[in-house]
């Protein structure tokens, strides 16, 4: 693929999401990336499909094809010296070299960053860690539902905001990877401009409970301020709200609509006129921001009324012609096939041979064009192009093979 990193050469030794999430991106915005997997085992994160954890359609698991898609997959055993010296010749003609492996794995394959600066001085190292890159807890893995969802305080911020009964919320899979991996591919294209700028090849370090807590951080600062006494803020009730048009409403179809309307009167009484209520702009207690607030239980009960006269799909027809904010609270379902997201691109149709799967797009295009990523490698399938182009014979694969240093 062309794009603005269009040349830019990416070796990852890397597993599961985050940090190869960041290469996926990566190769969305043109670069070529290689992922050097065991010839054996292959990232373990493959093997999930085969315990039921992951979705296979077509052949093909879902979750490995979005954090790897576009990439070349070459086998080698970077724990043996001839494998070692195969990814000193990758590492050689690369820019960026990312990883995700703990310290001591590091140690043990000669991939930390003098090692791999000894490879190539110029090279942009990258680290991603569970747990950041110093302190008593650099050496521990982890993976998202503990590093970014639990121990950044997101789980408790949300739990005590819920009111939740029962066990706290749980994520979905993979939720912070993803996230932090986006975040990760920002960094790399900023350490690129830097050395193309200064010359100056940098260590780049993010880590699964900074990305969490970046999520989070206004809630963190103001438990920071407010003292190790301090609890989390929790939304008034609606009963109790300062704007009840910032609220979701529950439509005759058990779903919702979410108003956001941050600055409210100019827009009251058009709501109004939309929700077959007109009357409710001529009520004084609902004449402005401060009489709404002030009887915000009765000016909620009045919307929670209109709104459940009418189903979703009705409202949104209806609400099209309201210029005030608002969404509908779409189901997975629906996003798909949501003609805004159609218009803009944010779901592609990969070839994966068989048929085409939909993949969700890096949230963010250059120059109006949507990405059109491509599917991710099967283990190993470009160990011999990318050896050969290496300058390596078809007779010393033969020999690497039979060591099984390579697949």
């Amino acid at each position: 693929m062309t794009g603005p990193l269009d040349g830019v050469r990416v070796v990852e030794v890397a597993s599961h999401v985050f940090v190869p999430m960041a290469g996926a991106v990566l190769t969305e915005w043109g670069a070529g990336v290689v992922k050097v997997e065991h010839p054996i085992t292959g990232d373990p994160y493959r093997g999930l499909a085969t315990v039921g954890l992951h979705k296979v359609h077509l052949g093909v698991d879902l979750f490995f094809l979005a954090a790897n898609r576009g990439k070349r997959s070459v086998g080698i055993d970077v724990a043996v010296a001839d494998g070692r010296a195969l990814l000193s010749r990758l590492v050689a003609g690369a820019d960026v070299f990312v990883t995700n492996l703990r310290p001591a794995a590091r140690a043990k394959l000669r991939i930390d960053v003098d090692d791999v600066r000894a490879d190539n001085p110029d090279v942009v190292y990258v680290r991603g860690t569970a747990f950041g890159s110093r302190g008593p807890d650099a050496h521990r893995g982890g993976y998202d539902t503990g590093a970014y969802w639990a121990r950044s305080g997101m789980q408790h911020l949300v739990h005590a905001v819920t009111g939740a009964a029962g066990a706290p919320p749980a994520p979905p899979p993979a939720f912070g990877g993803g996230v932090g991996g986006l975040r990760v591919a920002g960094a790399v294209c900023a350490a690129l401009y830097r050395r193309a700028t200064t010359g100056e090849p940098s260590v780049v370090d993010a880590s699964l409970l900074a990305s969490g807590m970046w999520q989070v951080q206004t809630d963190l600062v103001d438990t920071a301020v407010s003292g190790p006494d301090a609890t989390p803020p929790v939304p008034p009730s609606r009963n109790e709200v300062w704007n009840p048009l910032m609220l979701p409403y529950r439509t005759a179809d058990d779903r919702w609509v979410a108003l956001q309307v941050l600055t409210p009167d100019p827009h009251w009484p058009r709501l109004c006129e939309l929700l077959g209520r007109p009357d409710l702009a001529a009520e004084p207690r609902f004449a402005d921001l401060d009489a709404r607030r002030a009887n915000a239980a009765a000016c909620v009960a009045a919307l929670d009324e209109a709104f459940a006269a009418r189903p979703l799909a009705e409202w949104t027809d209806v609400l099209a012609a309201f210029e005030g904010e608002w969404a509908p609270v779409q189901s997975p379902a629906d996003v798909v096939a949501d003609p805004q997201v159609v218009a803009n691109g944010y779901l592609a149709d990969v070839d994966v041979g068989e048929g085409t799967i939909p993949l969700v797009t890096a949230p963010v295009q250059f120059d109006g064009t949507p990405a059109h990523p491509t599917r991710a490698p099967e283990h190993g399938e470009h160990t011999e192009a990318v050896l050969l182009d290496l300058g390596l014979t078809w007779d010393d694969l033969a020999a690497l093979k039979s060591r099984g240093t390579i697949v």
